[in-house]
């Protein structure tokens, strides 16, 4: 099975855990999750089944939109709900207007620190394996953006907010900041993730669903491969060009001048490879599909 599968991973269970039941759901060996969600998170998990695993390369720049809550009164060495308390717990001193204005600092593009407990590879290594073994985890801040962070409102010491941010952002670590900045510390108390790209919850599949469908079920739920990848202009090609790239040989496509790469049809549905321009309308095969 070859595509794009959208799930909403539900709460408890995390991103390897989800990749293990889509295996067994649709029989495709070969399944990668695009961008980790946390064992406590739930929502918009995309996953890339047989040949198109050969296109995560691609997707590395979406953005992600969240909803959730933080608790304010403690921090936590996770940044979130899962994690051991730090410090003494104080009461929230500030009013919703006063979070919504240290807020506003978290807008724009900013280095953040990520969690030292987080998926982000250190030497090759996982950073939450060399924390939760006591060793010394060099975490470098990373360049990110904020497009969105609105706190809807506040009920006692936990505040409901919206988010997106660009691919490499923490929610936690806006969480942890933001407590910093309340002068009692806080953690994201849940989170839900509601969009990745141009995929959202209303296009994703629940666990309980995927185990309920068939193979031929899901695929028919998988997205049409135009709509993968949108940045990227659409050709077809004839049969002779369709060999040609197969071998991964140049060819002329129609021109996309401002498009540095293109996706290459060999027919309505099937995705042929994705290519990068060389001059005016000559192209190299990147990623064949085969």
């Amino acid at each position: 099975m070859n595509g794009l599968l959208i799930l909403d991973k539900p709460a408890g269970m995390t991103s390897h855990d989800v990749v293990a039941i889509v295996r067994r759901a649709t029989g495709e060996r070969s399944v990668g999750h695009l961008g980790t969600l946390d064992p406590m998170a739930t929502g918009v998990l995309p996953l890339l089944l047989g040949k198109y695993t050969r296109l995560a390369q691609f997707f590395g720049s979406a953005e992600k939109s969240y909803s959730g809550t933080i608790r304010f009164g403690f921090a936590t060495d996770t940044f979130d709900a899962e994690g051991e308390a730090v410090g003494e717990a104080v009461g929230l001193g500030k009013s919703l207007d006063d979070l919504r204005e240290l807020a506003k600092r978290f807008h724009g593009e900013m280095d953040q620190m990520p969690p030292v407990f987080s998926a982000k590879k250190i030497g090759g290594v996982p950073a939450h394996k060399l924390a939760r073994a006591g060793k010394d985890v060099p975490v470098k801040a990373a360049r990110i953006t904020i497009q969105k962070f609105e706190l809807l409102g506040l009920e006692g010491d936990t505040a409901s907010f919206v988010m997106r941010v660009s691919a490499g952002g923490y929610v936690r670590s806006v969480a942890h900041e933001l407590g910093g900045l309340a002068g009692c510390g806080a953690h994201l108390s849940s989170l839900r993730r509601t969009q990745a790209g141009v995929f959202g919850l209303e296009q994703a599949i629940t666990v309980a669903e995927l185990k309920a469908m068939s193979a031929a079920e899901v695929e028919a739920r998988l997205p049409h491969p135009r709509s993968l990848l949108p940045e990227m202009p659409s050709v077809i090609v004839d049969e002779q060009t369709a060999g040609r790239i197969r071998n991964g040989m140049q060819v002329n496509v129609p021109e996309f001048s401002a498009a540095g790469l293109v996706k290459v049809f060999a027919g309505p549905r099937e995705l042929l490879c994705v290519a990068k321009r060389v001059a005016g309308t000559l192209v190299q095969p990147m990623v064949v599909m085969g």
